[in-house]
């Protein structure tokens, strides 16, 4: 009997896994066709998606009406979606009521945002605090600027108050940074009140997809600092400051966004002195600010319950404070925990802004929905179709917030990595 064996000095060839648990293929039988349960309900749900796949794309395309000047187009027998009417109207759905010769403006507007937010969304983006800066100080200005007009009437108390606080600040605090705010804000306040030669428009010709954009992207940019220091307030240790945060939070939230709106434009105004008068639009994004901050609070909140109680001694035992502390050890990664719930709530209040429509401010839903109201479009199909670009609108909206969340997510996960 031989003592020999074989010992191999090559690895062996690599082989490609089995075709049934790989690609497409592998995808479909682990998630859809796994067991005879999923694949009945499989089969069902793509039935019933095909069905109505088909009777949209029956109705939006096939039978749809894509010329006409009025009604009589689109009054015809089974006819299906009124393209003309959307064209005619949409310059109207996205300004609203503002002047045409002036439309320029809010285009400008949001063209400078877009450039200014995308190196935002870009990890690689360089300047990343200028540019910050620039979203954060100079932005909100300039756009305010070139949506209004400019040339506001500043009260001589107005510049009194700020060089109080800016005297006290740097008499208290480090004089530098106080001297670099009290500067910035004595600019705001003479570029607000400079006329730069453009046409006055007030809030109540804005309106359509114009309104939707300012009203969330104020809220959503004021209820995310607002709702941290809210959520800080409540687990602070000191008895008066832990007190109000709570009281804020479980009074906004205790009360519908419909009666905040009502509060902000019928009793807010009953508070103030004879004479003065506040923007309906301005009361309305106060409103809505100080009601997400409150919800975004409980969901900073719950991020901060999140963090294991090491995280916080081991900053101790570096020798940190408390702010050092939570603004690089706890905030971080409380805020990386919250990020899906953060974003909902981001979703959730840009869909809410069509509720401004009941104190009178026409967003894009209430601009569509006023405009089928008109007799020379009145036909079977225009509110449908209109209603149908709102919704696909806001789809695409929500659902580009709802994929950055989730690349965020999965960009940030490092330390959860495999």
């Amino acid at each position: 009997m031989s003592s020999q064996g074989f010992v191999r000095d090559t690895d062996a060839p690599l082989l490609p896994p089995p075709v049934s648990t790989a690609g497409v293929r592998g995808w479909m039988r682990q998630n859809l066709f796994s067991s005879f349960g999923n694949t009945l309900l499989t089969m069902f749900m793509a039935a019933l998606l095909g069905v109505i796949a088909w009777h949209l794309i029956e109705w939006a395309l096939l039978r749809a009406v894509w010329t006409g000047q009025d009604r009589a187009a689109c009054a015809v027998d089974g006819a299906g979606a009124c393209w003309p009417f959307v064209l005619a109207k949409f310059p109207q759905w996205l300004f609203g009521f503002y002047p045409i010769d002036e439309r320029w403006r809010p285009v400008l507007t949001f063209l400078i945002g877009a450039a200014a937010l995308t190196p935002m969304l870009m990890p690689s983006a360089p300047y990343k605090f200028w540019n910050a800066l620039f979203l954060i100080v100079a932005y909100p200005v300039l756009a305010l600027i070139l949506l209004t007009g400019g040339n506001f009437t500043i009260p001589a108390w107005l510049y009194g108050a700020v060089l109080a606080v800016g005297v006290a600040g740097m008499l208290a605090g480090s004089r530098r940074a106080w001297m670099a705010l009290l500067a910035v804000a004595l600019v705001i306040l003479l570029l607000l009140g400079t006329d730069f030669g453009l046409r006055r428009v007030e809030t109540s010709d804005w309106g359509g997809l114009m309104v939707t954009l300012v009203v969330s992207i104020t809220g959503i940019a004021a209820s995310l600092p607002l709702g941290i220091m809210l959520a800080l307030g409540r687990q602070s240790k000191m008895p008066v400051v832990r007190t109000l945060s709570i009281a804020f939070i479980e009074l906004w939230r205790g009360v519908p966004l419909i009666t905040v709106l009502f509060m902000s434009s019928v009793m807010l105004p009953l508070f103030f002195p004879d004479g003065t008068v506040l923007d309906k639009l301005l009361r309305a994004l106060i409103g809505i600010s100080l009601f997400a901050a409150a919800y975004m609070a409980e969901v900073v909140r719950g991020g901060l319950q999140a963090i294991p109680k090491g995280q916080y001694e081991g900053a101790m035992a570096l020798g940190l404070g408390w702010w050092p502390t939570m603004r690089l050890i706890i905030l971080p990664q409380a805020l990386k925990i919250s990020i899906p719930n953060i974003v909902g709530n981001f979703i959730g209040l840009f869909k809410d802004t069509t509720l401004v429509l009941i104190i009178g401010i026409y967003d894009f839903l209430g601009i569509i929905s006023t405009s089928t109201q008109d007799a020379k479009w009145a036909a079977p199909q225009t509110a449908n179709t209109g209603y149908f670009v709102a919704a696909l609108v806001f789809w695409a909206f929500c659902f580009a917030m709802s994929r950055y969340a989730m690349f965020t997510e999965r960009r940030l996960d490092a330390g959860h990595r495999r």
